[in-house]
């Protein structure tokens, strides 16, 4: 079954197969490799969230464009076990007087341990960002981003950090995790090993006295 990008600007939107590793689509057309539409050219393969936005620079106050994406895997430099697995998206880029604003709505997985049961499970991912990149010092955000002489963005670190920051502090495989029992190690979920933790009452010293 193919993934899908939710349509989270509008209607327009395209499906990417999952044996296209990394494609971008503008206004719900799926784009070839090396063919480019309005002047927008496809993301470099080994940086597929780099975008040149010379053509949005360029254009009128108002004008917008969406890039739809799908990376099989987005890791992390600095720890890999970080790696979300499944990205999908939508990037809407708009030109304002002050720069250019990027609002982002993606999805994806990530392994985790389990807080109580020790197992590893997927954890699904939802996340949203509005980031502006200005153009002048003047109208830099707290973010410090500004829009490169080149006029090529980067967006992998935004997807990737403000994906990471939905990671649960303390993860469960399941709302109603079992855990392991106390005295055997045994996981609760995968059967019942006949361990029965003792009730330890405030008031268990009081029965030696009847």
């Amino acid at each position: 079954m193919q993934p899908s990008i939710p349509a989270v600007f509008g209607r327009n939107f395209c499906s990417l197969p999952v044996d296209l590793p990394i494609r971008a689509c503008y206004n719900g057309r799926r784009l070839a490799p090396n063919l480019t539409i309005e002047e927008t050219p496809v993301p470099n393969p080994r940086k597929p969230l780099r975008l040149n936005v010379g053509f949005l620079v360029s254009a009128a106050a108002g004008y917008h464009r969406d890039f739809d994406f799908y990376l099989p895997k987005l890791a992390d430099e600095e720890d890999e076990t970080l790696t979300l697995l499944e990205v999908q998206g939508r990037v809407r880029i708009s030109r304002t007087p002050q720069g250019l604003l990027v609002e982002g709505a993606f999805e994806g997985e990530i392994q985790l341990e389990c807080v109580r049961c020790l197992s590893d499970y997927p954890q699904h991912l939802h996340w949203e960002f509005t980031e502006l990149y200005a153009f002048t010092r003047d109208n830099i955000t707290d973010s410090g981003l500004l829009v490169p002489e080149d006029a090529h963005i980067d967006l992998q670190p935004l997807v990737r950090d403000f994906g990471l920051l939905e990671i649960p502090i303390k993860p469960l495989c399941r709302a109603d995790c079992k855990g392991l029992c106390p005295e055997c190690g045994q996981n609760l979920n995968l059967r019942d090993c006949g361990h029965r933790a003792a009730f330890d009452s405030p008031f268990s010293a009081l029965k030696d006295l009847f």
